[in-house]
């Protein structure tokens, strides 16, 4: 089945043509970061106002590199949920036109399942249900979860952020720190030259009677930096800059790790794959391939460019047969805060 997906959910204005929810035949990204970097973060009214105005090119160029001409297109899948209501809205309200005006069944699908198939999108031959059951981190700028996997569609929530995600920590660590948004990339260059043993941060372990020891928590190694940043007689010297971040990479890296170890122990699973745009840190991919070696684990990771919000997830997965469907496409409806697993049935 060839589907075009679309991929609103955020600042990323995306779509793509996949074949038989593994053969990507095109994968258009406008990336808005350009936009946003003035403000530090992602603002919501600028990141819905370029979707509006974007999204139609990108789709129509997603649909000329693929080859197929609208007339080859045999379904549309689109990010529902979760993220900027007003963003997937945009995705949403052009999905359901072109569906209609294409007499093609419409897909939603949720954001997060999406970033768990994306390492499918590879060379990877086995099929998805070979290789459950599995343990998910899913590490981006909005979400930091830990799932178990038992097969495509059943998803067991196991751990989640109480207060930052890891990648949110990472921007708010590089604003302090005076480093260009997005944190992630700025942290992870810099610290190439770094010790990440000069400051010992808190990995930020969480003890608590209502919430799961496989849980996170950032907003305390956030404070901590801050604390150290401002207890400092002069500014850091470049030297000491790429110390401090490298130190404060390694935290949120050692904090992922040491879940999702526990995770793997207690689930006994022998797959695990970590996604979102934090799978792009290249500290975290190099721990995640020692711990898959000293564990005897298969490390599924999406290649670069399905890391980071992309259709290709979203086609991809609605090729394999998931997502939500019917006959009336214009019964979904957007869901900003909507969980994993979770579903909105078309009437």
């Amino acid at each position: 089945m060839n589907v075009l997906g679309i991929e609103t959910s955020c600042d990323e204005t995306a779509a793509a043509v996949v074949s038989e929810g593994r053969v990507v035949l095109s994968n258009i990204v406008f990336s808005q970061i350009h936009l946003h970097r003035p403000y530090g973060g992602v603002v919501p009214e600028v990141a819905s106002r370029n979707h509006l105005a974007s999204l139609e090119d990108v789709v129509a160029r997603a649909v000329r590199q693929s080859g197929l001409g609208w007339a080859g297109l045999e379904a549309l899948a689109v990010t529902y949920g979760p993220g900027l209501a007003s963003s997937l809205l945009v995705g949403l309200s052009l999905a359901q036109a072109l569906a209609l005006r294409l007499c093609i069944p419409l897909i939603g699908i949720n954001h997060l399942e999406a970033h768990i198939y994306s390492p499918l999108l590879t060379t990877l031959e086995q099929a998805w249900p070979d290789l459950c059951p599995m343990i998910a981190l899913v590490a981006s700028g909005g979400h930091t979860s830990l799932i178990h996997v038992a097969a495509p569609g059943k998803y067991r929530p196991l751990g989640w952020t109480l207060d930052d995600a890891a990648g949110e920590a990472f921007d708010k660590g590089a604003k302090l720190l005076g480093l260009d948004y997005p944190g992630g990339p700025s942290i992870d260059r810099l610290s190439q030259a770094g010790d990440p043993q000069y400051i010992s941060f808190p990995r930020g372990r969480v003890r608590s009677s209502t919430a799961s020891d496989l849980c996170f928590s950032f907003s305390g190694l956030k404070t901590a930096l801050l604390y150290y940043l401002r207890a400092q007689a002069t500014p850091p010297t470049a030297d000491a800059l790429a110390h401090i971040a490298a130190s404060y990479q390694e935290a949120i890296v050692d904090a992922l790790l040491d879940r999702l170890q526990l995770a793997v122990t207690r689930e006994r699973v022998a797959h695990v794959a970590v996604v979102g745009g934090v799978a792009l840190n290249s500290r975290l991919r190099q721990k995640l391939e020692c711990l898959a070696r000293a564990e005897g684990l298969k490390l599924l990771l999406p290649r670069p460019e399905y890391c980071s919000d992309n259709a290709a997830m979203i086609a991809g997965l609605a090729g394999s047969g998931q997502g939500i469907t019917g006959p009336r496409a214009w019964t979904l409806d957007v869901q900003p805060n909507l969980e994993i697993g979770e579903t909105q049935l078309c009437s």
